[in-house]
């Protein structure tokens, strides 16, 4: 399961350095595809067919975009010696990911956030949960 906020920055190859605390969950190689959000997803391998086969339960009429949308993005990647992951210019302008991030724990994958982008999500999501929370009986 993956928890936790870390804050980390891109340098200018697009190399991300990833937690040692997360790199066992992330397995060796893993996926990374876009987020709903500005944001990119990463998914240990179990994970990402666990996805993959949510998706292709879904009748063609709707998953065809759905699969445009995750697979045409996705690339299958591992870490260097130094624990980095290399990000494609393309999936960075797509996150607006420059230079500060936050990987964000999510379950069962994680999210690399553009810095500000998350602090305002982070920040607004207080209000947003309080009404689900109350709904659960918290």
């Amino acid at each position: 399961m993956f928890t936790g906020t870390y804050r980390h920055a891109v340098d200018a190859k697009g190399r991300l350095f990833i937690p040692a605390r997360l790199r066992e969950e992330l397995g060796e190689t893993f996926m990374v595809t876009r987020g709903l959000q500005a944001c990119l997803r990463l998914y240990p391998m179990k994970e990402w067919e666990a996805f993959a086969a949510k998706i292709a339960a879904l009748p063609e009429s709707k998953a065809k975009d759905v699969r445009h949308y995750f697979f045409a993005n996705a690339f299958d990647t591992s870490l260097d010696t130094q624990g980095r992951v290399t990000l494609p210019a393309e999936s960075r302008r797509f996150a607006a990911l420059e230079k500060n991030v936050v990987l964000v724990g999510d379950d069962t994958r994680l999210e690399i956030w553009d810095e500000a982008a998350w602090d305002k999500l982070d920040a607004e999501n207080h209000d947003n949960i309080v009404p689900v929370l109350e709904e659960l009986g918290f």
